[in-house]
């Protein structure tokens, strides 16, 4: 009986690993549903963070686009300023050209000599 009893045992000590193992593999009760509602969950908290990002990249770009409007603004008024100033420049340089040529011709001339006679 002895024999028996310790062949009982050892057959109940090699049955137990494999009814741990099945233990192990079952999942409780009700994970299912613990999983579905915290994935809803993350994938809330996901889309609301996504939705204040966009939104905080819109107002950036707006900020962006109104300070490039206005600097812009600013470089066509100094370009403007610039041509200006550039067209001003030029007309004087024109007039200092135009009378230096005026002068040359007057300065090519021989002189007169109280000899000749002024032309009819």
């Amino acid at each position: 009986m002895i024999k028996h009893f310790r062949g009982f045992i050892l057959f109940g000590l090699a049955l137990a690993p494999t009814a741990m193992l099945r233990a192990a593999d079952d999942p409780p009760a009700g994970v299912a549903a613990t999983v579905s509602a915290d994935a809803k969950a993350v994938g809330a908290a996901v889309k609301r963070d996504a939705k204040a990002v966009a939104k905080a990249a819109k107002a950036g770009a707006h900020h962006v686009a109104v300070a490039a409007k206005e600097i812009g603004h600013d470089v066509a008024d100094a370009t403007k300023q610039g041509a200006q100033k550039v067209a001003a420049a030029a007309k004087r340089g024109a007039a200092k050209t135009k009378e230096a040529v005026k002068g040359d011709k007057t300065a090519d001339k021989p002189a007169s000599h109280p000899d000749d006679k002024p032309p009819p």
